[in-house]
């Protein structure tokens, strides 16, 4: 099988690992070398449907012994079935990294033989990359649960980040519909993850201190940070009848106990027909929205489950966000005076974020803040005014400071403006990565001014994040 068939099937069966996140890591340039990465994060383009595609996301092969009822790769699939070489895949990073197309490689893969023999196939093609080619890009690899010790300390020192997939919010979900996984063979490497990260973060910080008398000897090849952008973990939302309270109390144990960096849901997608899954169609895309909401609250906010959700109301509400939600459940805290309100008080106001609220407090100590100084420091005010006062005055007047009245004003849907995205003056759909730009001076060349419609090109007014098309994918291969 040519390496662009291998790239458009095993490309196209990891869709459902998520991978929009943040490096998290810092790593410059070296001489000799090839790229860097940055804290900054990786995710610069999407795909329509709201994808990261500025890593390349790929399965090291689609083949599976496991026979899970959601997966599309599951054993008993009539699926193409292919399989990367350790070498063929390193190479295809090295000529995507070169072409300026990616910025890292997410890899994960189907279980072939067993998890091991999975795992060093993984291992082998991180090697290739950073020993053969002297790779200093973002690495981000799943851990197949059941991999042995050994094999996931070497995962660690190759990449950036690992991570073990939940896969479904409960040991009964698990043993439904995954019943040749384990809670087990999960938890496991997530806890061995855990440990040796902190253990290799302390050892680094002592030697750091120069505590040893005498002459210390440099080795000739430090070794690399085991993990040092952390490990994140996935779970499927919807599948299984799990209500949010639940989800979002294990994943608050997730980040308390296993020092997860993020835990991401995933909508369930229909892709089987199998007797345990739901009959509804319908992605629960909105669910999952709201699961990140509370999730951010959880990590950025400060906010304890109990005061998001609760067993009498097991659901987030759909039509508002979980911090307006609370803002509602206690009228009796607001409405706040944004010029002496503590740092605490203004994060939970609907509308102020954690950057918004640190910006209120340092401007604050200058001059008294009123709407025009809200909106300046990037303030969403059209939330935020129901909750706040300015100067003694209720920032919106002639609102009834009620739960109903607020809740309509909340749930109604948002003027986009008279112009950008929102209005729909930008012409729909991506640019591809060969599409060309007519700027004035291709325009006038050709007899043209600029402003007018040209075929097959994109308008200078319009601006999308480029995205990767299968065919152009096939055309870097063929330049390559």
């Amino acid at each position: 099988m040519e390496t662009a068939d291998k790239l458009e099937i095993l490309a196209d069966a990891a869709k459902y690992d998520v991978a929009c996140t943040s490096s998290g890591v810092n790593r410059g340039a070296v001489f000799g070398q090839l790229g860097s990465a940055s804290s900054a994060g990786c995710c610069h383009s999407f795909t329509p449907d709201g994808r990261c595609i500025t890593l390349l996301k790929v399965l090291m092969t689609n083949v599976c012994i496991y026979d899970c009822a959601y997966c599309v790769n599951r054993a008993s699939n009539d699926v193409p079935r292919a399989a990367f070489t350790p070498r063929e895949l390193a190479d295809l990073t090295i000529a995507f990294y070169r072409r300026n197309c990616i910025e890292g490689l997410f890899l994960s893969s189907g279980v072939i033989g067993n998890p091991d023999q999975t795992s060093e196939l993984m291992a082998r093609t991180l090697r290739i990359l950073r020993y053969d080619y002297g790779f200093r890009g973002y690495l981000h690899a799943k851990a197949v649960p059941g991999t042995s010790p050994e094999l996931i300390n070497e995962l660690g020192q190759l990449a950036d980040r690992l991570s073990v997939n939940m896969e479904l919010p409960s040991h009964q979900s698990l043993a439904l519909l995954a019943p040749q996984k384990s809670k087990q063979n999960i938890v496991a490497p997530m806890r061995q993850i855990r440990d040796t990260i902190a253990t290799d973060r302390d050892v680094r910080a002592l030697m750091g201190k120069n505590t040893v008398y005498g002459t210390s000897v440099q080795t000739r090849h430090k070794q690399a940070p085991f993990a040092p952008a952390g490990q994140s973990t996935q779970m499927i939302i919807g599948a299984t009848p799990e209500s949010d309270y639940h989800v979002l109390n294990l994943s608050a144990a997730l980040y308390r106990t296993m020092s997860m960096k993020r835990v991401f849901f995933s909508a369930y997608v229909p892709v089987n027909s199998d007797p345990r899954l739901p009959s509804n169609d319908a992605m629960q895309l909105n669910r999952e929205h709201r699961l990140y909401q509370a999730d951010w609250l959880l990590r950025f906010y400060k906010f304890d489950v109990t005061e998001i959700i609760d067993e009498s109301h097991p659901f987030l509400e759909t039509d508002i966000d979980p911090k307006a939600n609370w803002a509602l459940n206690h009228l009796d805290l607001f409405p706040v005076e944004v010029n002496a309100a503590p740092y605490a008080m203004l994060l939970r106001v609907p509308g102020i974020g954690v950057k918004g609220a640190r910006s209120i407090i340092a401007a604050r100590r200058q001059r008294k803040l009123g709407e025009d100084e809200l909106r300046k420091l990037g303030i969403a005010f059209k939330r935020a005014k129901f909750f706040i006062t300015c100067n003694g005055t209720y920032a919106a007047p002639g609102i009834d400071f009620s739960r109903d009245v607020l809740h309509a004003q909340l749930s109604a849907p948002i003027n986009g403006g008279r112009h950008g995205r929102r209005a729909d003056k930008a012409i729909p759909g991506q640019m591809s990565l060969f599409e060309s730009v007519d700027t004035p001076e291709k325009l006038r060349a050709r007899g043209l001014q600029p402003g007018q419609n040209t075929p097959n090109a994109a308008p200078l007014t319009s601006y999308a994040p480029r995205s990767c098309t299968t065919s152009d994918w096939n055309r870097l291969l063929e330049a390559s």
